[in-house]
């Protein structure tokens, strides 16, 4: 954990990926993000653990950064029934699947990964270490903003209604009145 100054917080965590065999024959490999491992070293598709024919690899390791402008969206993550974190996965270019892009707790941001299609945005669980440091952030930044309510003006500053009606209507009464032709004009 790294305070990089009084506005944000990091942490280094680890992205576990699973690898299944896939369930069509276009695709042989399905892959989707498992786990999460807060303090984590650095680490490349390291195999953790293999069984049959699944595999779990730790990918790599990101930075998780919280923001103290960020505490009301990581007040909505953590009001979930299953606190989660966001992973963007990138496609790798190389022999690997797969690259970490961002990992982050707030649901907002993770949404605008979500827009361009390219990248593979997972919902993963937090484990209890990383909820309680969320936690604890969100409790120290978050502030509630007091409801306002906006009061109307009762009159028009400038005395003019502009745009209002058609203005072949000289007729100010009934701006919304359809205009009609005159009856010289009918044949």
């Amino acid at each position: 954990m790294t305070q990089t100054d009084s506005r944000s917080i990091d942490m280094p965590v680890g992205v576990v990926i699973q690898r299944r065999p896939g369930v069509t024959r276009w695709q042989k490999w399905a892959y989707a993000p498992t786990a999460l491992l807060p303090g984590a070293g650095p680490a490349h598709w390291k195999l953790l653990r293999e069984e049959g024919d699944i595999s779990e690899y730790h990918v790599g390791t990101a930075t998780l950064t919280l923001w103290r402008t960020d505490a009301e969206a990581y007040r909505i993550g953590l009001a979930e029934p299953v606190v989660s974190a966001y992973v963007v996965l990138q496609p790798g270019a190389d022999e690997f699947p797969y690259k970490i892009k961002l990992i982050t707790a707030n649901p907002h941001e993770a949404m605008q990964y979500t827009d361009g299609g390219e990248d593979v945005v997972e919902k993963v669980p937090m484990p209890p270490a990383l909820v309680a440091w969320v936690q604890d952030w969100t409790d120290q930044h978050f502030v509630e903003e007091p409801f306002v309510k906006r009061k109307r003006k009762r009159y028009h500053e400038d005395k003019v209604e502009d745009g209002k009606g058609d203005p072949r209507i000289a007729q100010v009464s009934d701006v919304y009145r359809a205009p009609t032709t005159s009856r010289k004009a009918r044949p």
